[in-house]
């Protein structure tokens, strides 16, 4: 499977996620599931004029290409003509080259929030005219408008997340080259819903302290980042607890709250990142799925019967309380 890597407006930190894959042979390892680099501007030898061959090869039709990754978002400015975002020795606009190269793949891959949904790249006042290949935002749309259908018939497969995760890119490009990603193994605005199912929320380690609603309430605590910090774990799609980065650690594990940013506009809250807006004392951002009626009720209930134990370690940034010692009477 022949893929392509181009890399538009953005920090490049989907590459470096990837890079740090737990696994001591990245490229072999891809070869061995029939993955191979066209080009990556990272990865690759070529350069230059090389570099340039492989792409007008692609386009002409020559090199068959089968999957396109764009990593960035993609700058329209100014005024449609692109000319923010040049590629190099070319004289032509990125957006030109993203849009003749996703004519001719057989799957085109937004690799991060960026390149999926706008993404930071696309905040503020968007003087680049920055979107995503297939969205702007959560509205369809974006560079290759919201018809628009890969060679396999795919819209295209989204990869979001601010960095990704580098198990999300490479089981998604196995995916591809097994022929085992059809448009059942999408989520509503394309993301992979091998992980897109999950919320950051299942597998957290703080999640007993969710369950007592004991909150913790500066940085170095303990306890839940819902109530006070911020956190949107119970919202945010994602199974990042449930695989850790690097095989250890996660946004909530190394105790910063969630900010979905596998999600469309994460990147323009309304408020501080690790703040948590409210309307009366609750909460504005609820858990999923969940009425606010029976979260209140919820709460309330589950802060009455918090054990001291929870209570006192949730504002504690270290175990003060060591659970109960006692007998279970299983034999």
């Amino acid at each position: 499977m022949n893929v392509l890597w181009l890399q538009s407006g953005g920090c490049g930190g989907c590459t470096m996620s990837m890079l740090c894959a737990e696994t001591p042979d990245l490229l072999g390892m891809l070869a061995d599931a029939d993955i191979h680099f066209l080009w990556h501007p990272s990865l690759s030898e070529e350069s230059g004029s090389e570099a340039v061959s492989v792409l007008d090869r692609c386009v002409s039709g020559e090199l068959p290409l089968d999957v396109l990754c764009v990593e960035g978002s993609l700058l329209r400015g100014p005024n449609g003509t692109g000319r923010f975002h040049m590629l190099a020795g070319t004289g032509t606009p990125m957006i030109e080259w993203v849009s003749k190269l996703a004519a001719r793949a057989r799957h085109t891959v937004a690799v991060g929030t960026c390149a999926a949904f706008g993404g930071v790249t696309s905040g503020g006042l968007n003087p680049t005219d920055a979107c995503g290949l297939q969205y702007e935002g959560a509205t369809p749309g974006g560079l290759l408008g919201a018809d628009f259908r890969s060679g396999s018939g795919l819209p295209v497969i989204n990869v979001a997340g601010c960095p990704t995760h580098p198990d999300w890119v490479i089981e998604s490009l196995m995916a591809l080259s097994m022929g085992e990603m059809g448009a059942e193994a999408l989520d509503e605005v394309g993301r992979p819903r091998f992980y897109a199912d999950h919320l950051v929320h299942h597998g957290c380690s703080r999640n007993e302290f969710y369950e007592f609603k004991a909150s913790a309430e500066k940085p170095s605590d303990m306890g839940c980042m819902m109530e006070h910090m911020g956190c949107k774990g119970t919202q945010a799609h994602a199974d990042c607890n449930l695989r850790p980065w690097n095989g250890n650690g996660s946004c909530t594990s190394g105790g910063y709250p969630c900010i979905s940013c596998t999600e469309p506009g994460f990147e323009e809250p309304g408020h501080p990142f690790a703040e948590t807006p409210k309307v009366s004392g609750i909460p504005i951002g609820l858990p999923t799925d969940m009425p606010k009626a029976w979260f209140v009720a919820l709460a309330a209930l589950s802060k009455s019967a918090t054990p001291k134990r929870v209570r006192v370690n949730a504002t504690s940034d270290h175990t003060v309380i060591a659970p109960a010692n006692r007998k279970t009477g299983l034999k």
